[in-house]
Parts: C-alpha cells; sequence; structure tokens
C-alpha cells in the first residue's frame, strides 16, 4: 500500500495549498491513503503565541475539514485524522486527554524543541551543543516511551547542525534507534528534507545516510513521510520512488502502515 501519514496545512502558517488540494494530488500521485498531521495546537501556561503551528483555536475547522474530505473521497482514498505533536513533559496529560477527546486517527512525534517552544530553544540549532544533542535523545526516548506515537519523525533532525558525520552523532544514533527498536516504535525517512537539500543545494541536513545505516544495523522498521507542506510536493513522486530505492539497498525494513489509536 502506499501511504504518507505526513501531511500539513496552512494552519501552520508555514505551508501553501488547500485541504482539498492535497487530497487530489494524493489520488493523482496513487496513493491508497493520506493523513494529516499538521503541527499540534498546545494549551500552554503562558500566553505565549506560536508562529509554526495551528492555533488552537483552529482545531475544530481542521477536523471538519478533513472529516468532509474522509466521506467526500471514500471511494478513491482512505483519508486520516492525526497530528505531529512534540514531547512537552509538563504537557503530555492535556495531550492525552486531547487527542481521547478528539477522536484523532493518530499522531506523530515531531521532537522540534527543548522543554517546549515557548523558550526558543530548536533542536535543529541547538545540538551543537553535547548536551542538547543528548537531550534530544532523551526527549525522543520519554516520548517514544508513552505508547502515543505512531512514529518517530525526522530522526535525524539533528543533522540540520552538522556538515560531517562523528563519533558523538553516531553513539547518540544508536542510543536512539535501539530504543526506537525495543519500543516498537518506527523511525521516518523524511522527503522533506530531501527536496529542501535539492532546492537549496545543502548536503547536509535530512534524511541522512550515516543515520539510516544505524537504523539498518539496529534492525528499525522506517516508513517514508513526505512532511508535505505544498501539495505539490505529493506529485513529485520521484522523491518517494528515490526513497525506497535507498532504504532497499540498506536493507531496511520498511513499513507503509502505521498503528492508530482507535
Amino acid at each position: 500500500m502506499k501511504a504518507n501519514y505526513h501531511t500539513h496545512t496552512q494552519r501552520c502558517m508555514h505551508a501553501i495549498g488547500n485541504d482539498e488540494e492535497y487530497v487530489l494530488s494524493a489520488i493523482k500521485a496513487g496513493f491508497d491513503e493520506l493523513g494529516f498531521s499538521d503541527h499540534s495546537p498546545w494549551k500552554y501556561d503562558t500566553n505565549f503565541v506560536s508562529g509554526m503551528r495551528m492555533p488552537l483555536s483552529q482545531f475544530d475547522d481542521y477536523y471538519e475539514s478533513i472529516s468532509h474530505l474522509k466521506e467526500k473521497y471514500a471511494d478513491k482514498i482512505s483519508v486520516k485524522i492525526g497530528l505531529e505533536c512534540e514531547y512537552f513533559e509538563k504537557y503530555m496529560p492535556w495531550l492525552e486527554n486531547f487527542i481521547q477527546e478528539k477522536k484523532l486517527d493518530y499522531i506523530i512525534f515531531g521532537n522540534h524543541y527543548y522543554q517546549s517552544d515557548e523558550h526558543g530553544i530548536y533542536y535543529g540549532r541547538a545540538v551543537r551543543q553535547e548536551r542538547y544533542m543528548k537531550a534530544y535523545v532523551d526527549d525522543c526516548i520519554a516520548g517514544m516511551k508513552t505508547g502515543l506515537y505512531s512514529y518517530l519523525a525526522h530522526p535525524d533532525l539533528f543533522m540540520r547542525c552538522y556538515d560531517r558525520w562523528n563519533d558523538y552523532l553516531q553513539s547518540e544514533s544508536y542510543r536512539l534507534c535501539k530504543a526506537a527498536k525495543e519500543l516498537n516504535v518506527p523511525l521516518e525517512y523524511n522527503l522533506a528534507g530531501a527536496l529542501y537539500n535539492e532546492c537549496y543545494g545543502t548536503k547536509n541536513g535530512y534524511p541522512n545516510i550515516d543515520f539510516f545505516k544505524v537504523a539498518a544495523e539496529i534492525g528499525n522498521d522506517v516508513i517514508i513521510g513526505l512532511d508535505a507542506h505544498d501539495n505539490e510536493d505529493i506529485e513529485k513522486e520521484w522523491y518517494y520512488e528515490d526513497a525506497v530505492r535507498v532504504l532497499d539497498d540498506l536493507g531496511i525494513h520498511r513499513i507503509d502502515t502505521i498503528r492508530f489509536l482507535r
């Protein structure tokens, strides 16, 4: 089955294309299942307003829109409703209640910020300091232990900070991949990073081949995620086909579907 569970919407303020255009693009590209997982709203203790995620006030519109599309295109594609969520320890009780109350199909784990984005420490920059690299892996493991997330998105996010692989990254990647294997949490091969690198001529970032060599050695399950922020990204089939080739060449066990919450 050809599926993608990492799809954003305009509500996160850094994606384009309306909800229906994403579904139509997925049908055109031959996907059997499309999951929407826009950046999760959080109910903060402070008056902080994020500039990279859906406001809580827009969630009901999100749910109603995707539910409508699920019914409208049921004979052409399976549509699922999810969110991409961090692991913010202090807010996890709220998140657990929220996903149950709203009857989400699934959530994926995007580990973007240390503690929460209220503090502005983005792991994609901060992990150049070893203490934050350790914290990144610690948070990945703590989040995976909750059993809430269907998979870990862009697990090699930390490569945004590094031009080359090194022994420390190797050891921390082993720690992350071993935990994911033990906890039965798949890892994502993220195609938004591949698209970014080609558009801007960069070589660092993700998906990182050295990281996935570690995943291959550990025996992790890996799923391809488009991380689509533009409906046209879904139609760039050569990125998906190239990812399949890379993962197959590494001998990685590639999965196509995920565990749902209900």
